[in-house]
């Protein structure tokens, strides 16, 4: 993303993170992949993304003479279908006389008839199911009044139910009045270049939506994934408010507190504290390379500036941009806690892992040699015999 819209990918991803936030026990719940959903509707540009506190679907009205706008809306969600519903397996009907197939489809009418009867008699104002909804229950739908929408995912209607409060029913011979949600603010459906989006509202809601817009849809998945990484960003540090020096000045700190304690031990017991502490260094090292900086001199620098000051120096790193030393905190560039410690446990468990590999193949070489040093010298000696 452009330098110029840091502001409001930042301002964005903190909106979303705080509103799915849930406070429970004294510790914080943050699904992001469930209830912070990113919506991308091509046009526009990108000042126009924002954040919605609420459900944005790409879906529009079954019937035209349904409302669009409804404040305060009485919610049902359904995962059944409101129409007649087959046979899981292959069915034969054998229809004898004239009034059969007449018999047949009033059955069928009749099936419907009592599923609209079941959501009607709680007069609820908007109707939304993972499945399909036949002609049949449309109209009566519209007679009453009641605006319907279908073939919803799975992960849309749970984020539904956050927003509006409602629960999601099997079958409409079992729905209640609990069943319905009445915290939704807004249901409203706008055109947005060619297409219908649904937008279900709720100040009170932890189920957010991201909407992008952009001139394309390259620019528009570009904004994306750094939507993406700065909501996670958030969401590491809000889990655990801590984080660290970034830019190579936390490695170097750690690289500095492990020399000096590799010469505190005798013997072959400081190699590791060593080898660790070299392989640290390699992150600003990288950093200096990649400006074009002097490797040898930077990194000299840059350790004999820790080593001066370990309490006060140890936010000095390298600056990515001209390759010279500076102090994070100036510049504020910090990493979250939780990743830093991550990374250094998965590059320790990674190499000793590798130790270990090693150690086995090496091992099953001498033993391969061993057993045929000793074929070779019993075929010797009974040549020799």
């Amino acid at each position: 993303m452009l330098a110029k819209y840091l502001d409001l990918s930042v301002n964005i991803a903190l909106q979303a993170v705080r509103s799915i936030t849930i406070t429970s026990n004294g510790s914080n719940e943050i699904d992001i992949k469930r209830y912070c959903r990113i919506e991308k509707i091509p046009g526009g540009s990108i000042e126009d993304s924002q954040i919605v506190k609420g459900v944005v679907l790409n879906k529009d009205i079954v019937h035209p003479k349904m409302s669009r706008r409804i404040e305060k809306p009485r919610v049902i969600l359904l995962d059944c279908p409101l129409e007649y519903k087959k046979g899981e397996s292959q069915t034969a009907l054998e229809i004898m006389r004239e009034n059969d197939f007449s018999l047949v489809l009033e059955q069928e009418e009749e099936a419907i008839r009592r599923q609209c009867e079941d959501i009607i008699k709680l007069k609820p104002a908007l109707v939304f199911t993972e499945k399909g909804i036949s002609d049949l229950a449309q109209h009566y739908l519209v007679r009453a009044g009641i605006t319907a929408l279908r073939r919803l995912k799975k992960t849309d209607n749970n984020r539904l139910a956050r927003v509006t409060g409602a629960r999601i029913v099997n079958d409409t011979i079992d729905l209640q009045e609990s069943d319905i949600g009445t915290q939704a603010d807004l249901f409203e459906i706008t055109k947005i270049g060619d297409e219908y989006f649904t937008w279900v509202t709720s100040e009170k809601t932890t189920a957010v939506t991201i909407v992008l817009r952009g001139p394309s849809k390259d620019i528009i998945n570009e904004v994306d994934r750094n939507i993406q990484d700065a909501v996670s960003c958030v969401r590491n540090v809000m889990l655990k408010p801590r984080i660290v020096p970034g830019a190579g000045a936390l490695e170097m700190a750690l690289s500095t507190a492990l020399t000096e304690k590799s010469k505190s031990i005798q013997g072959i017991h400081n190699g590791p504290y060593k080898a660790i502490a070299n392989a640290l260094e390699i992150i600003p090292r990288t950093l200096v390379q990649n400006c074009g900086g002097s490797v040898i001199r930077q990194l000299t620098a840059l350790r004999a500036k820790h080593a001066q000051d370990r309490e006060k120096n140890w936010t000095w790193g390298i600056n990515g941009q001209t390759g010279d030393l500076a102090d994070m905190n100036q510049l504020g560039i910090w990493d979250p806690y939780v990743v830093r410690l991550q990374a250094l446990k998965t590059s320790i468990e990674t190499a000793i892992m590798l130790l270990r590999i090693d150690d086995i193949v090496s091992g099953t070489k001498k033993k391969d040699g061993s057993a045929g040093g000793a074929e070779t010298a019993g075929a010797a000696g009974l040549g020799a015999e």
